[in-house]
């Protein structure tokens, strides 16, 4: 089985903006029971979501190394988080995804992961 990264793509402007206390509890609970059925199913390798924070952007350029606030500096779009999952092949992972809730409020990418080990 081969190991693929799901990042979840967000746009700030999907959420919408009155969700009360209880909803966002409800959107939570999907996530975490999408989360449990593919940990149950042994796929789930690992996940996280990321602090809203935005972090840094590193782009080098005529040798010099330039950081700036990201990822708002270059677009309104954020990586929110991710899952790491085995599957056989892309039509399979793709197929695992079809019910995330995240499909709900942004988009999904699906990258096969390289399993070299890096120096």
């Amino acid at each position: 089985m081969a190991h693929y990264m799901i990042l979840l793509e967000e746009n700030p402007g999907n959420m919408p903006p009155d969700l009360s206390p209880e909803d966002i509890q409800s959107i939570v609970a999907k996530y975490q029971a999408w989360r449990d059925g593919l940990a149950s199913q042994g796929r789930l390798q690992d996940s996280n979501k990321l602090k809203d924070e935005g972090g840094r952007l590193m782009v080098k350029q005529g040798g010099t190394t330039q950081v700036t606030d990201g990822p708002y500096s270059e677009s309104k779009e954020v990586i929110a988080g991710y899952f790491v999952i085995e599957a056989a092949n892309y039509d399979e992972a793709v197929a695992l995804c079809q019910n995330c809730p995240h499909l709900d409020y942004g988009r999904i990418m699906v990258r096969a992961v390289d399993m070299v080990t890096c120096p």
